[in-house]
C-alpha cells in the first residue's frame, strides 16, 4: 500500500492515469487479502466469522502460488478481486468435471455472453461520450440548458461514467469464466453457475431504486473485499456508522490523493445515511407506513425512485469523474448544487423538521 501511495505522489497527473499504478492497486487489495486470510487461518475457529472460516489459509502459499494468484492473466489489470482460497481450489482441479472432460466446456457459452455484453456496453459508452463528455459539463452551453434537461443529461453522464468500468469488468469476467476460475457450484437443477467472480450484477444495476443497490450491484468483489477485510474488522469501534465511514475513506485513499475521490465517497456515506434515515422515519409512523404501502402508489413511487437514483448518481460521480476541485465545483455550480441542497441539508434541516412535525402531529392525535 505504501508503494502504491508513493507511486500516486510521483506519477499522478490532473486526470486519470493509465500507468503501473492501475494494476498495482488491484495487487494491493489481493495481497492484503492473502495476509488477512493467512492470519485468520492461525486463529481459533470460534473467533472467526463464517466467511473468514471459508477463506482462511492454514498453510502458507508457495511463491509460485502467490505469483499465480497475484498476476492471474484475466484479472490483474482491472480485477475482479478473488481470494487465494478460490485460486487454490481452481488450480487444484476442484472446479473441473472429470466425467465430462472430453466434452465441450460448460464455460464457453457464459464466457461469450459476458464478452458480447462487454462489447455492447463499450459501444454504448463510446456513443454516449459524443453527447455528454466530462468537458461538456463544464461548458457555458451546458450551464444554460433548462433545469429539467440538465438533470436528464446529468443522469446520462452518470451512466456514461459507470459504463466504461462495467464494459472492462464484463470483458475480464468473461475471460475468468473461460479459464474456469468463475465456477460457483451448481444450481438446484444441476446446471453449473459461473458467477463466482461476478463484479457487476446487471439485473440489479439497471433497475435501481435506492443507492444501497449500487453497493450491491456495482464493483461487487471490491465491495465484498472491503466488507470482509476492513469493515468487519472495525467492530472494536463499536459504531457501524464510524466503521462505514472509515471503510469508505480507505477506498478513497486506495484510489489516490485527488480531492474528488474523498468528496465522492463522502457523498456515498451521506446518501446511504439519508436513505436509511428516511426508512426509519417511515417505519416509525403508522400513517406513513400505510401510505407508502398502498398498492396504487407502487408504480409512481417506483418511477420517482428510479429517476432519483438515475439523476443523483450522476451528481455523486461528478467529483469522482472530474477529480480536481475547481473542475467539480464548476460542475456543481452548473447543476445548481442540487446534491448539496438535497443530501447535505438533510441531517441538519429536513430530518429535524420532519421529525418535529410528526412528533407534534402524534401528540395532537393523542390528546384528541
Amino acid at each position: 500500500m505504501s508503494h502504491l501511495l508513493i507511486g500516486y505522489l510521483y506519477c499522478s497527473t490532473d486526470s486519470y492515469d493509465i500507468n503501473w499504478t492501475m494494476p498495482q492497486c488491484i495487487l494491493v487489495l489481493r495481497l492484503i487479502g492473502v495476509a488477512f486470510d493467512y492470519y485468520d487461518g492461525h486463529q481459533p475457529p470460534n473467533t472467526l466469522s463464517a466467511d473468514s472460516k471459508k477463506l482462511a489459509l492454514q498453510k502458507r502459499p508457495s511463491l509460485l502460488e502467490l505469483f499465480g494468484h497475484s498476476f492471474f492473466p484475466a484479472a490483474f489489470i482491472v480485477g475482479p478481486q478473488f481470494s487465494m482460497k478460490r485460486y487454490l481450489q481452481f488450480v487444484g482441479g476442484q472446479y473441473s468435471k472429470k466425467d465430462t472432460i472430453n466434452d465441450p466446456p460448460d464455460c464457453i457459452e457464459p464466457a461469450v455472453q459476458r464478452l458480447c455484453l462487454g462489447i455492447g456496453y463499450l459501444i454504448v459508452f463510446q456513443t454516449l461520450g459524443m453527447f455528454v463528455s466530462d468537458e461538456y459539463l463544464l461548458t457555458d452551453e451546458f450551464a444554460n440548458v433548462n433545469f429539467f434537461k440538465k438533470m436528464l443529461l446529468l443522469g446520462i453522464w452518470g451512466k456514461y461514467t459507470l459504463y466504461k468500468y462495467i464494459s472492462c469488468w464484463l470483458l475480464s469476467e468473461g475471460a475468468c469464466i473461460m479459464f474456469g476460475l468463475a465456477y460457483d457450484g451448481e444450481d438446484e437443477k444441476g446446471n453449473p453457475k459461473w458467477n463466482g467472480v461476478e463484479n457487476i450484477e446487471l439485473n440489479i444495476f439497471e433497475n435501481i431504486t435506492q443507492f444501497q443497490d449500487y453497493v450491491k450491484s456495482f464493483n461487487v468483489n471490491t465491495n465484498k473485499w472491503l466488507g470482509q477485510y476492513v469493515y468487519k474488522r472495525l467492530k472494536f469501534l463499536g459504531n457501524r456508522l464510524i466503521s462505514q465511514f472509515v471503510s469508505l475513506m480507505f477506498l478513497a485513499v486506495w484510489h489516490g490523493f485527488h480531492s474528488g475521490y474523498y468528496v465522492c465517497f463522502m457523498f456515498e456515506f451521506i446518501v446511504i445515511y439519508m436513505e436509511r434515515d428516511i426508512k426509519s422515519i417511515i417505519k416509525s409512523d403508522e400513517r406513513l407506513t400505510k401510505f407508502f404501502s398502498d398498492p396504487r402508489l407502487q408504480l409512481p413511487i417506483n418511477i420517482i425512485l428510479r429517476l432519483y437514483t438515475f439523476i443523483f448518481m450522476g451528481w455523486c460521480l461528478l467529483s469522482f469523474g472530474l477529480l480536481q476541485f475547481n473542475r467539480y465545483m464548476l460542475a456543481y455550480k452548473n447543476v445548481n448544487y442540487v446534491g448539496i441542497i438535497l443530501f447535505v441539508l438533510w441531517p441538519i434541516v429536513y430530518a429535524p423538521i420532519i421529525r418535529f412535525v410528526l412528533k407534534k402531529f402524534k401528540k395532537n392525535r393523542s390528546t384528541e
